[in-house]
């Protein structure tokens, strides 16, 4: 946990598929930069996999990591960015099942109040409430 003017915090990271169902969850600190937490997160893309990430996850490093797993990262570029990769507008309103995810996420009271104190209790509930999530994509409709 990060401790901040307003008191400790917390960031959730998390990997989803293509149905907005999480693959990957991470937690740092609430002051600590999105892109450092990157490198273990995209461990588990394999060749041909696309990944639709925003603007905090724009670094050099990170583009030469995924190409060398046979990914490809369609990032956001950052506005002061010198050179341009490639990057698709179009597919890249899909990275809203991540969005999607964190709304749902949010609907479970113990993980938008934060009531565990400890960092592994918080994963935990997170865990727990991300495998509701995935449950809840096999349900029948009729």
């Amino acid at each position: 946990m990060g401790r901040s003017r307003g008191g400790l915090t917390t960031k959730i990271h998390a990997l989803v598929d293509a149905l907005g169902r999480p693959i990957r969850l991470k937690l740092t600190e609430g002051q600590a930069h999105d892109g450092r937490s990157a490198a273990d997160m995209f461990g588990t893309l394999g060749p041909g996999s696309v990944l639709l990430a925003d603007r905090a996850y724009d670094s050099d490093m990170l583009r030469e990591r995924l190409e060398k797993q046979g990914a490809w990262g369609n990032i956001r570029l950052m506005p002061n960015r010198v050179r341009f990769p490639r990057f698709c507008p179009d597919l890249y309103k899909e990275r809203n099942f991540v969005e999607r995810f964190f709304n749902k996420l949010k609907h479970f009271r113990a993980i938008a109040t934060r009531y565990d104190k400890r960092d592994d209790n918080f994963l935990a509930s997170v865990q727990l409430a991300s495998l509701r999530i995935w449950l809840r994509s096999y349900e029948s409709v009729t």
